[in-house]
């Protein structure tokens, strides 16, 4: 079990270091964007969507890479004042009965939204956009497989 808690970790790290450097890239091609609008007045829409790919794979490739590094969201209210063992059995139940459910129904119920896409070859209805909406969308059902194996790999480290 240590085994394949330390390879998802390793993969999932690897996956949140490359979307967390992807956010240099988005700022640039952001600032670019802005300045030939109005310095310029010029645009792109390819450009423009390339910023909106960047922004959903960056959110979504690196949510597990968040919950890797508990750095996700959480009310603190209670959880500050818990001894570490009644935390664990939380993170544990939390992982089972709330993370895997979620993540499951996200799979089901967009998997035929992303394979529907896929098989149209969709891509963007902006004259001049980026032909790889399916792509994107496939980012939806990458995020959920990748929260479910950190889930598992977070479920390992909880039980012990």
């Amino acid at each position: 079990m240590k085994y394949f808690e330390k390879k998802i970790n390793n993969f999932v790290n690897s996956i949140g270091i490359f979307s967390s450097s992807l956010i240099i890239l988005m700022i640039s091609i952001t600032f670019l964007v802005a300045t030939f609008r109005y310095a310029f007045n010029m645009g792109n829409i390819a450009i423009q969507e390339s910023i909106i790919y960047l922004h959903s794979f960056i959110f979504l490739m690196g949510s597990a890479y968040t919950l890797q590094n508990d750095m996700h969201v959480r009310i603190d209210i209670l959880y500050n004042y818990l001894g570490e063992n009644k935390k664990r059995l939380i993170n544990l139940f939390g992982t089972l009965l709330l993370l895997f459910p979620t993540f499951i129904v996200i799979i089901i119920t967009s998997f035929n939204y992303v394979t529907s896409s896929f098989l149209l070859l969709e891509s963007s209805k902006e004259a001049g956009g980026l032909p790889l909406v399916y792509i994107l969308k496939s980012f939806i059902l990458l995020m959920a497989v990748l929260m479910i194996l950190q889930g598992a790999s977070q479920f390992i480290k909880y039980k012990k």
